[in-house]
């Protein structure tokens, strides 16, 4: 029911931020605009959602970039996951759940690397980089070292390409552009693959459940499939207490051009990987490609799985694999105090309760003629301690010369918020212009603690008043 109750969140959210009309802002509600990019700001990972309808639009969520659109310019911010999973860490998943995979192994050293190779005893060895980042194959690392995957027989390569790998920094097009250290390589047998296709499980809000997608044209980018050849994407709706029938199975497996007993083989797997689905708790299980091999088997080439963030405290051991080490360190420093916090462009920093309020205040920022320095919010069971953590995240910014506080009290009970207020900026030392606006539970009290302080901050009486406030301190 967690699940089914995350979707109608979202559902209430988009209407929410859609319908709204805050004081002259109609026509300048970018952020609003784009609340199916920035759904993970509820923890609540609808990816999988986007992606589906990407399907149908030839426009792939998974690979988009999110939107933080201005009058003059536009932000561009990759798209991040709550939880981060290395290739190998989602192969070891799906190889727990009987799902066919490659025969691998993880190295951390190039020693390591080479025992393995030879342990693998295989015809052909395929050796990948492991970093949160596509374009592995045509990526350059900075030891000279030309691709982050690579195909040999003879394992003593292995070694030599391990060592030019591990330790140096992989450039793609998906990472920064000093690239990312490469701590860990996977050495895995290499399969022939006389066939690919796509399959992919996830949740779609128009369906109100998990939907079966899959094309014949597999290891290609499914949104080039869905453009060009439209009738190549087959869908099947799984009913949530039922599961994956037996003949959506093998009608699946029919779609995607498996005959004779590759069918019944490729129907097993299918419904391996929606046990899986259900297993760890995910929003999405991608497999690009579902290949065929010469030798007749049907395997999981490659995978990419999300995961519904709400599961967590059910899902212990998957998320004690997450992977921060790639995650923007301000990012990562604000969800251990359970912050939603996503780092812009501006000078304005923003300390909002509610996701929908915080969009509403960049809007305004914007309107008024700043520019927010980023997207924070405390959500409703704040502590004084979160708010004193979240300054120390603002305040360590250097372009942030201003901080706008837009409190609507409703579960949050404003006097604790003006307590946090007034403790960091004491034992900070705030030295940026500072302009409150609180409404709600406990108010007047929050309004006394503030005003007994004797701290150099300034109220706001609306949303619109704070903005104009904030926008102006810059501009002393």
């Amino acid at each position: 029911m967690i699940r089914c109750n995350a979707w109608a969140l979202r559902s209430q959210i988009e209407d929410l931020c859609t319908n709204a009309k805050w004081k002259g802002m109609e026509g300048h509600g970018p952020i609003a605009d784009c609340v199916h990019q920035q759904l993970q700001f509820f923890r609540v990972n609808m990816a999988a959602s986007m992606a589906s309808q990407a399907i149908s639009k030839g426009l792939r969520a998974a690979t988009s970039k999110h939107l933080f659109l201005d009058k003059f310019k536009c932000t561009r911010l990759s798209p991040r996951r709550w939880l981060n999973l290395q290739e190998y860490q989602s192969k070891k998943l799906m190889q727990e759940s009987g799902v066919a995979v490659q025969r691998f192994y993880v190295a951390d050293t190039a020693s390591e690397a080479l025992e393995a190779a030879k342990r693998l005893n295989a015809k052909e060895i395929v050796l990948k980089a492991q970093i949160l980042a596509g374009g592995r194959g045509k990526g350059v690392f900075d030891s000279g070292l030309k691709g982050g995957v690579h195909l040999t027989k003879d394992p003593a390569v292995v070694g030599e390409l391990a060592n030019k790998m591990l330790g140096f920094n992989l450039t793609t097009k998906q990472t920064p552009k000093d690239g990312v250290k490469v701590k860990t390589v996977m050495v895995a047998e290499a399969l022939d693959i006389s066939r690919e296709t796509y399959f992919a499980i996830l949740m779609d809000r128009s369906c109100n459940g998990p939907v079966m997608v899959g094309s014949p044209q597999g290891g290609m980018d499914i949104e080039e499939v869905a453009a060009s050849t439209p009738e190549l994407i087959f869908k099947e709706v799984i009913d949530i207490f039922e599961g994956v029938q037996e003949d959506q199975a093998l009608r699946m497996a029919a779609n995607l051009g498996f005959k004779g007993t590759l069918q019944r083989q490729a129907a097993d797997q299918i419904k391996r990987l929606y046990d899986l689905f259900l297993k760890v708790d995910a929003t999405q299980v991608e497999v690009n490609p579902l290949g065929e091999t010469p030798e007749g088997q049907v395997v999981c080439f490659d995978a990419k799985i999300n995961f519904d963030d709400n599961a967590e405290f059910r899902q212990k051991a998957v998320f004690a694999m997450d992977d921060m080490t790639e995650s923007d360190p301000t990012e990562t420093e604000a969800a251990k105090w359970d912050l939603k916090y996503i780092g812009l462009d501006g000078n304005i920093a923003c300390f909002v309760n509610g996701a929908g309020l915080a969009m509403a205040t960049c809007d305004i920022i914007d309107l008024h003629g700043g520019k927010p320095a980023n997207f924070l919010d405390l959500g409703g069971g704040v502590k004084e301690k979160q708010v004193y953590e979240a300054f120390k995240l603002l305040t360590a910014d250097p372009k942030v010369e201003a901080i706008l506080v837009n409190i609507f009290g409703g579960i949050v009970n404003c006097a604790i918020i003006a307590n946090g207020i007034t403790k960091a900026c004491r034992e900070l030392e705030l030295k940026v212009p500072l302009v409150v606006r609180l409404e709600g539970t406990n108010v007047q009290e929050a309004k006394r603690i503030l005003s007994e302080s004797g701290l150099p901050i300034t109220s706001a009486d609306n949303l619109d008043d704070a903005a104009r406030k904030a926008v102006a301190a810059i501009k002393k």
